[in-house]
């Protein structure tokens, strides 16, 4: 049994949002969450190689909350609202609206499928947390996507070839050379991805290294990456002489 739901025979269910009462996803977050408007979301400085990316939310607050829940504390509930934002974000990376009707179906959607390739995670992370959350929302988001008439599917092409160090405390420049060529095509889905739209997913951008990393890896196979998109970016933190100009909304990150 997930341990969310184990948790929620013992106790009583806390948002994992706010900490409300009112369920393990509060009516307010759920709200929060859908109304979420997906915008660019670039690391400043880009790294080489990253494709222009969306993000559905700012990393913080309830967003923060609902990720780490999802990802470290087993709450598998929260894949179904997170992948419906992560799908928004997916649309938006593709200048796409969600579409009504069969014949708008057929004119937009086209003849290439949709394939969301999550950025995979570390085996031992894994074996850890019982499950890849990133693979667990692209999932998610490919049913959302079908449901607005969108042919998608997740399509799990990458895998790691090697170990890399923890990212945590890691400035972009490290983060970058930790990563360099620590993933790679699976063999059997490369010709699925030749013959689709692939868009990379992921929870978060932070630096853009990972995605930038997942990016050429699939190029390196010859698999075009124009889009990526992610439930949440973190928000950049402006200069201390620079407080109070920056704009609003997702704007580009710093470290991730």
């Amino acid at each position: 049994m997930p341990v969310d739901a184990l948790l929620d025979l013992l106790l009583p269910a806390r948002c994992d949002g706010c900490g409300g009462t009112r369920g393990r996803l509060c009516p307010g977050c759920r709200a929060a969450l859908a109304a979420a408007p997906a915008r660019p979301a670039r690391p400043d400085p880009p790294p080489p190689g990253l494709p222009p990316v969306y993000a559905a939310a700012v990393y913080e607050g309830p967003v923060r909350g609902l990720l780490l829940a999802h990802k470290e504390r087993g709450a598998l509930g929260l894949a179904g609202p997170l992948g419906a934002a992560l799908a928004g974000a997916v649309l938006a990376a593709l200048g796409e609206e969600p579409l009504a009707g069969a014949s708008a179906r057929r004119d937009r959607a086209g003849p290439a499928p949709l394939l969301l390739v999550p950025v995979p995670s570390a085996p031992r992370a894994v074996r850890a947390r019982g499950h890849d959350p990133v693979h667990r929302l692209a999932r998610a988001a490919a049913r959302e996507l079908r449901r607005s008439g969108v042919p998608a599917r997740a399509l799990g092409a990458l895998r790691p070839v090697r170990a890399v160090a923890d990212q945590a405390g890691l400035g972009a420049a490290d983060r970058r050379r930790n990563l360099a060529g620590a993933l790679a095509v699976r063999r059997a889905p490369a010709a699925a991805l030749r013959s689709g739209r692939a868009v990379l997913v992921d929870d978060l951008v932070t630096t853009g290294a990972t995605l930038a990393e997942a990016a050429r890896a699939l190029e390196a196979a010859g698999v075009r990456v124009p889009v990526a998109a992610t439930v949440a970016a973190t928000p950049l933190r402006a200069p201390r002489r620079c407080r109070g100009r920056a704009g609003p909304g997702v704007r580009p990150v710093r470290s991730g």
